[in-house]
């Protein structure tokens, strides 16, 4: 069993061994205080953990630090004895972990030559204590039970960390959608999607699924239209029972490049910070920082985007069949045109190949893993030079991996809070689906009438106050001004909100790493916030039979 420590310094959690992962309390330790289980002791040194061991150690590790706080000052308004206190918060920390819910379909597909094919599926349901559940459908042959089960838990935490009233939830169809036809494609995603609301798994109150690895708005609007036709078919919500849909079916504006616009906000706020950027040896700002992306789908090719136009030089891009370099940089919008067009970024004629090991080894302030999980382990990581990781993609970096890079000094962002930006835009379209009105949509003319009257208003006073003479007084708006004139855009209101959401949790995660002395310990710290607000629902709305 991991000991529970009285105090933990920054110095000593960047340098700890496994066997003795710290805690904070607010209180002194006490006999049966919470402890990582036996069967997850292997998980801070193994080469390759499983996905939800990896998510559940994490977990145990924040119930460490954050134990006798919960009982302390979050179950001080309860009148029974310490002892029933710790009893209940470590029932409620043993509720919060497990999966409720795991779903496995296997359907026929009948393919364009006459052949037949049977087709796996999963949807697992992390948490219940909002609703509905919330996650993911990727089209993978990585898709396995383990792999929907840790990102499922990994939605139930992101989602509490950035304020999103939504449980965890995940899926996965075990295809490489490369391989076939649309037609195929089609017949796949409605078969899958009319399992999932056979048992109970789709939903605009139950479940809501979005895309992810190999699905895009198109899945969604089938999924969508198969939902609407069959058992959503007296819903009149039945639009909202997925999100990430096209504009015309019900999507929001910006859903597509939200994920990516997260992570740039995400690291633009720690980048700001004085502080953290003074402790990995950097200045703030964007200017002068160099980037490499590993993974050029949805969420690498927008941050890519985001970050140039920020300032920052990328030069450098890997995928699966190829990575390209270009100290001078590499412009995102020339290599998005020739993807598009070649579907693939080899032999990108602003970029030369990379010959060397692995371009995640290059030296650059900056690297963002925006392909899968567990890229970053005991084997490579002290090799990676980069002072920031962003964690694009969901669990690039194992626990032993996440050890060596805090021991080097590398500033770590989380996925859990960097790649938020695609629920929380998520969330944003379910609320306009169950409003049925768009966003502006009632205020816009208003607010633009509104504004002409401000300026006229301020004319009329000068006017009245220095007279007319030599003609009308002309009240002209800013530039800037007058692109507002008009009021907020759908898209305007979803910006604004993702930015107010990423750096309102910015701010939470800083401030619990400096209460709780984490240092560089980032993740630590969300997963804190996370699991102190499900203790918190939990504490209120009671447990039910029981």
């Amino acid at each position: 069993m991991f000991r529970v420590l009285p105090k933990l310094r920054s110095a000593t959690l960047a340098n700890c061994l496994p066997s003795s992962v710290a805690a904070v309390h607010t209180s002194p330790a006490v006999t049966g205080s919470w402890q990582i289980p036996d069967r997850l002791q292997h998980v801070p040194t193994a080469q390759d953990p499983g996905f939800f061991e990896m998510v559940e150690f994490f977990f145990h590790k924040a119930c460490v630090l954050v134990e006798d706080t919960l009982i302390d000052e979050h179950m001080k308004n309860q009148r029974i004895p310490r002892e029933l206190k710790e009893k209940k918060c470590r029932g409620i920390l043993r509720l919060i972990e497990p999966c409720a819910h795991v779903l496995e379909v296997t359907f026929p597909l009948q393919r364009d030559n006459g052949e037949y094919e049977m087709i796996t599926g999963y949807r697992a349901q992390h948490s219940h204590h909002r609703s509905p559940c919330k996650g993911g459908i990727r089209y993978s042959m990585d898709v396995n039970q383990d792999e929907v089960k840790a990102l499922s838990a990994l939605m139930t935490y992101k989602c509490a960390c950035v304020d999103v009233p939504f449980g965890g939830g995940k899926a996965g169809v075990k295809i490489n959608p490369k391989l076939y036809s649309d037609n195929e494609l089609e017949k796949i995603t409605r078969r899958f999607a009319m399992e999932l609301a056979k048992k109970g798994f789709l939903g605009p109150a139950i479940d809501v699924p979005a895309p992810d690895m190999g699905t895009s708005e198109r899945e969604m609007a089938w999924i969508a239209d198969t939902y609407a036709n069959t058992a959503g078919y007296n819903d009149l919500n039945a639009s909202a029972c997925i999100t990430g849909k096209p504009i015309n079916q019900g999507g929001i504006h910006g859903r597509s490049s939200a994920t990516g616009r997260g992570v740039f906000h995400g690291l633009e706020n720690f980048i700001n910070e004085a502080q953290y950027m003074s402790m990995i040896g950097h200045t703030p700002g964007w200017g002068g920082k160099t980037f490499i992306v590993q993974g050029f789908g949805n969420v690498g090719m927008h941050t890519c985007r985001y970050l140039t136009r920020a300032g920052a030089t990328c030069i450098g891009v890997a995928e699966l069949d190829g990575s390209i370099f270009n100290k001078n940089g590499i412009d995102p919008k020339d290599l998005e045109d020739y993807k598009n067009e070649h579907r693939t970024i080899v032999g990108f004629p602003g970029a030369e190949p990379y010959e060397g090991e692995d371009l995640m080894f290059e030296q650059v302030d900056i690297l963002i893993p925006a392909a899968t999980e567990k890229v970053i382990h005991a084997g490579n990581a002290s090799k990676i030079k980069a002072s920031i990781i962003a964690e694009a993609a969901n669990g690039p970096i194992t626990p032993a991996g996440d050890r060596i890079l805090q021991s080097q000094g590398c500033l770590v962002i989380p996925d859990m809070y960097i790649n938020a930006g695609g629920v929380t835009v998520s969330y944003f379209e379910w609320l306009k689906n169950l409003n049925h009105v768009s966003y502006g949509r009632l205020t816009f003319k208003y607010e633009r009438e509104s504004n002409y009257h401000l300026l006229q208003s301020v004319q009329d006073s000068l006017e009245r106050r220095f007279g007319r003479v030599g003609g009308k007084i002309h009240v002209t708006p800013s530039e800037e001004f007058n692109k507002r004139m008009s009021g907020a855009s759908e898209k305007d209101i979803v910006h604004s909100g993702l930015d107010y959401s990423m750096e309102r949790t910015a701010l939470k995660i800083m401030n619990t790493a400096m209460d709780l002395d984490l240092g560089l310990d980032l993740r630590s710290a969300a997963y804190v916030n996370s699991i102190t607000k499900i203790f918190d629902t939990y504490r209120d709305s009671g447990l039910a039979f029981i």
